[in-house]
């Protein structure tokens, strides 16, 4: 198997070291010795830490099991549960230590960087795009009884998982994953 590039090898460090610590924690250094590389090779690559971000962010998005949510050999509403499980099993996973980058990028970073700002405004469009689709499909077939318009329970619902996964990342006991996925798909999504 051809060895990773050192571009690639820096983007996979800094997704590690971005999601696991923040924006703000990891400067340039942590991240190229994370990667195994000189610290000069970094520039070579990136203009700037925030242009590194970018890259990581448009990474991240690619793990969000967003295509399980376009799978329409799937009920819509089953589609939207098994997307926010997944999300919640991928968090767990991590012993609750990892958040959302884009919540986390938009916390410690979208006030000072202008890239960023933009970058995780796009990010969650993009997202929240994608589970109103599904909510409007279940509207369509009735699974969703609702009149709510799409986009605002597509934005509520981003808004209150963002919301739990901070709750967890403190508590790292469940509980807050469990009240969204009750109000979330016992209340809202009924």
């Amino acid at each position: 198997m051809p060895r990773p590039s050192v571009r690639e090898q820096i983007v996979d460090a800094a997704f590690e070291q971005f999601h696991r610590h923040g924006y703000n924690a990891c400067g340039v250094k942590l991240i190229t010795d994370s990667a195994g590389v000189p610290k000069g090779s970094f520039y070579n690559h990136f203009d700037s830490k925030e242009a590194l971000a970018l890259v990581v962010m448009d990474r991240y998005g690619e793990t969000r099991h967003l295509d399980e949510l376009a799978n329409t050999k799937v009920a819509p509403l089953t589609r939207l549960r098994n997307h926010f499980e997944a999300l919640a099993k991928d968090i767990v996973e991590y012993g609750y230590e990892r958040g959302c980058v884009y919540g986390n990028f938009s916390n410690e970073a979208a006030d000072h960087i202008p890239a960023i700002r933009e970058g995780v405004a796009a990010a969650f469009d993009f997202w929240a795009e994608a589970v109103e689709k599904a909510i409007r499909e279940a509207q369509a077939d009735r699974s969703l009884t609702s009149t709510q318009d799409p986009e605002t329970l597509s934005r509520f619902l981003i808004n209150a998982w963002e919301g739990a996964i901070v709750g967890e990342r403190a508590a790292k006991s469940g509980e807050s994953f469990a009240a969204f996925f009750t109000l979330a798909f016992e209340v809202v999504l009924r």
